[in-house]
């Protein structure tokens, strides 16, 4: 049936008309052809740079490089349908691989949904330059979640996990010439299963974020032998000033795996031998911050008697050792070639307004690391997400240590703890080689985590040459190599343990919105907020300053929240799209410097009850009017042990039960003759606290900390204290959630040595 009336059907018969029709076809299908970003909240400088012919061109694996490739990203064609039903015959339109399709980035910026499933289309050809009878591999880099793979109609494979490298043999499945037509149905619930996902949310919001759905690393293709290297496993010993080389593919006698290892071009190692190769490295050039040295390597597959080559990669590697071990003061450090060095750097989530998992473009993920490092900066913390392997090259080339997260999962069933560990292995496996990383860590603040010292003994057993952190932040299990707290704005630290080291895995979110960088233009969050650069700077520099001290008491690491505001966080040292740095980046880089100098020493003058309950006296009804005075009469008051609070108050170390709205304590301490000139205060309030020394109130402290922070004394403070005995008097009110009182005080001073 014709819909068009007899006045609007257009007569074939004009001439004019008929070139017009055409003309708007054609236009119609250039438009249709075009690609453009989809109008996101807000985009970075490099989204311009964008574009179907160069989307993330550059060889997505450095840790093991060969010849021929070719990169299939690009514009596919795209269909959302219901789940469970078939290949669609039409699509909607086209997207921008890899950018998933929730981003700007990929011209769509749709959500999925876990009802239905998305579909992705494409032609390629394989070149004929690689000859025949060569295996043709197919890579993907990420595709987020469950997927399933179709070459020219035959079904080649499927994988479960958002975050690891997967690869198929498509050989068997390629027609002899001509094109070749790739097909994937993707599917992910996002939050509504149990598959890692880390920070995905179906509505997002506060410290949750845009679910990220379908491909979103690079795909590509490559030949190789019938006999290839499959698997490449670098493990530097500097003890022994050697490279032990481990080859993943099944060899016999007939085979012979050459390692040559080059220094600036200079050969320095050249060794033959089957599956596991030692290479000397003579004088072996350390890799560290400071000196990101690396050392290039070549392996080549080939014949015992015949100058036949199989395969040939190119590598990297770096010599570096990490370790945990005391320091001359019998403190546990995280110890860098031997030698202890605090790692500080920022939580580094990894997320892009414009291509949310994906960064536009190889230039903007090496931004991120090369301002990391202007900051004065050693380490990043990859938070619940893993990223290509792009990113952990510019770590290992331009010296950043990386401590690397497991995205987080729901992990309620057994199925879906067996996918966990799956996907777990897999990454572990996959970065290996990557020098940057000295850290796994495998749980996030009790999201998902489950039997936490099989998991620890697990990584441990997969990658026993770094160190493990059982679990950032609120659920130590004490396993694994450091005792991890999270503290904000802090900064703080767990008491000192004589088998792991205490770090500090998250601290800070300071926050400052600015207008025209913002995800959203009002409620933006952030956990203590300022309304300028100036005193954002300042309260950074207080908290750095502050850090110094525990350091000396002997905190290894930490971790400031962060690198970049996400979404609707406002807690970044830069904006969402990179424009600003919202800190003076000098006095940043100078506060951080300082706290790779030896560690201060630190001298208890008043304990805090973290290691044992200090005696008190204490009331819970109002006192009198003089009770913070020396002089006042407490023998009325009870006696107890702090700190006082309740127990459920996350970081408290509970002697005495306080679940009043209000706390009045007060204790003597003797300063034997001389008065300290460097003095903190040390103090855990949950909520607002007063504190008093001879009458004289030194410190009005609003809000609450998650665990003990050290504060400088200032001028007014010192002068209230005399040689002999003083008088300590403190007042604590609580309104709503857990409440918690302890102070103490101690005396910091820098040792004449330098770095």
């Amino acid at each position: 049936m014709n819909t068009q009336s007899p006045t609007t059907r257009p007569r074939i018969g004009n001439p004019a008309l008929l070139l017009t029709i055409v003309l708007v076809m054609l236009c119609g299908a250039s438009i249709q052809a075009a690609w453009k970003p989809a109008q996101g909240p807000l985009m970075t400088k490099w989204a311009q740079d964008v574009s179907p012919d160069n989307a993330l061109s550059e060889y997505p694996r450095p840790q093991m490089v060969r010849k021929d490739w070719l990169n299939l990203n690009g514009l596919w064609d795209y269909a959302i349908t219901p789940r469970g039903k078939g290949q669609p015959r039409q699509f909607d339109g086209q997207i921008l691989v890899p950018f998933a399709i929730e981003s700007a980035l990929s011209g769509v910026m749709k959500n999925v949904g876990p009802e239905k499933q998305l579909w992705y289309h494409r032609k390629f050809d394989v070149p004929q330059t690689w000859g025949e009878g060569n295996r043709i591999l197919l890579h993907f880099g990420a595709v987020d979640w469950d997927t399933t793979v179709w070459v020219n109609g035959l079904k080649v494979g499927t994988h479960q996990g958002g975050y690891d490298p997967f690869t198929f043999d498509i050989t068997h499945a390629l027609r002899p010439a001509g094109q070749q037509k790739l097909v994937l149905a993707v599917h992910d619930p996002t939050d509504a299963g149990d598959q890692a996902r880390g920070k995905q949310v179906r509505k997002p919001s506060g410290i949750w974020y845009t679910p990220v759905t379908g491909i979103w690393q690079t795909v590509w293709i490559e030949p190789v032998s019938r006999r290839y290297i499959d698997g490449l496993k670098l493990t530097p010993d500097i003890d022994n000033a050697k490279l032990n080389v481990e080859i993943g593919t099944k060899l016999t006698r007939s085979d012979k795996v050459t390692v040559e290892v080059s220094a600036k071009g200079e050969v320095v190692g050249k060794v033959s031998g089957l599956n596991q190769i030692e290479v000397p490295i003579p004088d072996p050039h350390l890799w560290s911050p400071d000196d990101p040295f690396l050392y290039d390597v070549k392996i080549t597959l080939g014949h015992f008697r015949m100058p036949i080559v199989s395969d040939e990669v190119q590598s990297y590697f770096a010599m570096r050792k990490i370790s945990l071990a005391k320091d001359e003061d019998g403190i546990n450090r995280l110890f860098l070639n031997n030698k202890p060095l605090f790692h500080y750097g920022p939580l580094d989530q990894g997320w892009w307004p414009d291509g949310l998992y994906t960064a536009p473009t190889d230039d903007a993920l090496r931004y991120d690391v090369e301002v990391t490092k202007q900051f004065g900066m050693n380490m990043a913390r990859k938070h619940v997400k893993v990223e290509p392997s792009r990113w952990y090259y510019w770590c290992d080339k331009l010296g950043l240590l990386v401590w690397q997260d497991m995205p987080n999962a729901n992990n309620k069933t057994r199925t879906s703890k067996k996918q966990f560990e799956k996907e777990w292995t897999n990454i572990i496996n996959a970065f290996y080689n990557h020098p940057s990383i000295v850290m796994w860590v495998p749980f996030n603040e009790g999201w998902g985590q489950y039997d936490t010292p099989r998991i620890t003994e697990m990584t441990k057993k997969l990658d026993p040459t770094r160190l493990v952190n059982n679990a950032s932040g609120w659920t130590d299990k004490k396993v694994g190599d450091v005792h991890d707290i999270h503290s904000y704005p802090g900064p703080s630290a767990p008491p000192l343990e004589e088998a792991r080291a205490v770090v500090l895995g998250e601290f800070g979110g300071l926050g400052l919105p600015v207008r025209g960088h913002t995800w959203q233009d009002e409620k933006n969050w952030g956990y203590r907020s300022y309304t300028d650069r100036e005193k954002l700077t300042d309260a950074y520099l207080n908290l750095l300053s502050n850090l110094r001290s525990l350091i000396g008491g002997g905190l290894a690491a930490a971790v400031y929240t962060q690198t970049t505001d996400v979404e609707i966080e406002v807690n970044g040292l830069l904006t969402y799209d990179r424009a600003m740095i919202k800190m003076d980046t000098d006095k940043v880089r100078a506060a951080s410097e300082k706290l790779y100098l030896p560690p201060p020493i630190v001298t208890t003058i008043v304990p805090t009850s973290q290691k044992s309950g200090q005696i008190w006296r204490y009331t819970m009804t109002k006192p009198g009017e003089g009770w913070e005075k020396a002089d006042f009469d407490d023998s009325g008051w009870r006696i107890g042990k702090g700190g006082f609070g309740t127990k459920s108050t996350p970081g408290a170390i509970v002697g005495t039960t306080w679940d009043t709205s209000d706390i009045w304590i007060r204790r003597s301490f003797d300063l034997e003759g001389k008065v300290p000139s460097e003095l903190y205060l040390s103090v855990h309030h949950d909520e607002d606290a007063e504190i008093y020394i001879n009458g004289k109130l030194v410190a009005k402290l609003d809000g609450y900390t998650t665990g003990y922070v050290r504060t400088p004394l200032n001028a007014k403070a010192k002068d209230a204290l005399k040689p002999g005995l003083n008088k300590l008097a403190v007042h604590c009110h609580q309104t709503d959630g857990g409440q918690y009182i302890d102070v103490g005080f101690v005396d910091v001073k820098e040792r004449c040595e330098k770095k």
